[in-house]
């Protein structure tokens, strides 16, 4: 099976090799960096370790990255597709574990959960904010999805080549609650969805969006779960959970 690794990338000139290096050799066939037109050295970077790397001509959003990233992966003949974050915000050394999982068919989609403690993510350096807003959508999306997540929003997932080419991810959101849109996907495809601990590790380098784009995350995640509950109960069909097909 071909495990091909995508890194939605803005400005990560300075996380970009530690995070690559972590990951255990003779585990990913490919590696695909898609540069969502940084203003900082991160393509240059990309080539040097020998990485996949196509550059947006200029700044289309976090979801729109993720959409070029899963899209080379599906025409590059990908059966398991890593997303990673290339901020070194998530540990890359427990790559062969989420591969590992997919490919014995124990599940279609795994997450890295950062949220184990309150103690450890707060060690972690996760703002109190973050960590309260966090917990609130999760159990949202739990109650409203019939899931048991620990949580729904980190940047490192697996996927099988089969999702990919099942939810229609295309018709998501350019902008960062492309994620929350993607998993709620998953649910209303009846996706088996699961997830591992992975160590939480906040630092000056590490992405994260503002107090201002954190609320119109949430108040969009909301927004697709109440798009999926109508569509659920087929009072209105909605694009993002109407099958390609």
């Amino acid at each position: 099976m071909k495990v091909i690794v995508v890194m939605p990338a803005y400005n990560a000139e300075r996380t970009l090799e530690p995070t690559i290096k972590d990951i255990p050799p003779n585990i990913v066939d490919e590696i695909i960096l898609v540069d969502d037109a940084s203003t900082d050295n991160t393509v240059e970077i990309a080539k040097k370790l020998g990485l996949t790397v196509v550059r947006h001509d200029m700044n289309r959003g976090y979801g729109a990255n993720q959409k070029t990233c899963y899209k080379l992966a599906l025409e590059h003949g990908a059966d398991i597709i890593v997303m990673i974050h290339p901020d070194y915000q998530y540990d890359s050394r427990l790559t062969p574990y989420m591969v590992g999982l997919l490919k014995e068919g124990f599940l279609d989609v795994l997450l890295g959960s950062r949220i184990r403690t309150r103690k450890e993510v707060l060690a972690g350096g996760m703002p109190l904010y973050k960590y309260i807003a966090n917990r609130m959508l999760t159990f949202v999306e739990n109650i409203c999805t019939g899931m048991n997540l620990s949580e729904w929003h980190t940047g490192f997932r697996a996927f099988t080549r089969e999702v990919l080419e099942t939810i229609p991810w295309e018709n998501n959101s350019d902008d960062f609650v492309f994620d929350s849109q993607m998993l709620v996907q998953c649910v209303a495809f009846g996706v088996r969805i699961g997830e591992i601990p992975v160590p939480v590790r906040y630092h000056d380098s590490a992405s994260s969006i503002n107090w201002k784009r954190s609320i119109k995350y949430g108040v969009l995640t909301l927004f697709t779960l109440s798009q999926y509950l109508l569509h659920k109960i087929h009072l209105q069909k909605v694009p993002l959970f109407t099958s390609k097909y």
